[in-house]
């Protein structure tokens, strides 16, 4: 891979990465509901599993698709299920006292695997694939698996840390039933901004 071209998969991984979705809004909630240090293994998670995914995307998942085209839709409709559970989990979360003994953040395993049912991972890994790894080599997959490591480590940093800095502004529990609630209707209009931008294309 060329410098060049790496300097533009930096800045479009970085882009698709820091712009609000699925995990960032998970990742600000599980922050100020949490705190940092109990949402660290769900920001490991999504820093190593989508590029993982990435990795297996590359080398040919995408090939089951191609098999059995039914399977994407069943994905979907998975994927959308699941993601407006995740909803409601976080629109009725607890306190931030009950939440120490009572809530519980996603763990590593949670997390890497939410990346293969949420929407905007799915778009983001086969658009960098496509753009950036066109031989399917496993070298430039590679690449592309690296570069998101890295960028996803200040985005998952950066979401919780914003979160854990509003928990200081969600002292009173109808502050905090608010802020989860336009957590969970902006986590919904995120998957549906997906869905839609899928269906256009």
């Amino acid at each position: 891979m060329t410098f060049q071209l790496l300097i533009l998969l930096t800045g479009f991984a970085f882009t698709t990465v820091i712009t609000p979705g699925p995990n960032n809004l998970m990742l600000m909630a599980s922050g100020a509901n949490f705190g940092f240090r109990r949402t660290v293994p769900h920001m490991l998670g999504i820093t190593l599993g989508f590029p993982c995914m990435i990795v297996l995307v590359g080398l040919g998942v995408m090939q089951l698709f191609d098999l059995w085209p039914p399977a994407y839709t069943i994905l979907m409709v998975l994927s959308v299920a699941y993601l407006l559970y995740l909803a409601w989990k976080i629109a009725n979360a607890a306190p931030p006292r009950e939440a120490e003994t009572e809530g519980k953040p996603l763990t590593f395993l949670q997390s890497a695997a939410f990346q293969w049912v949420n929407p905007k991972a799915w778009s983001m890994a086969l658009s960098a694939i496509t753009l950036y790894a066109t031989s399917r080599d496993l070298g430039a997959v590679l690449w592309v698996a690296g570069v998101y490591v890295v960028v996803s480590v200040v985005s998952t940093t950066s979401w919780t840390v914003l979160g854990q800095q509003m928990r200081r502004f969600l002292n009173s529990p109808k502050r905090l039933r608010v802020f989860n609630r336009v957590m969970a209707a902006l986590l919904v209009l995120t998957l549906v901004l997906v869905l839609a931008q899928q269906g256009a294309g």
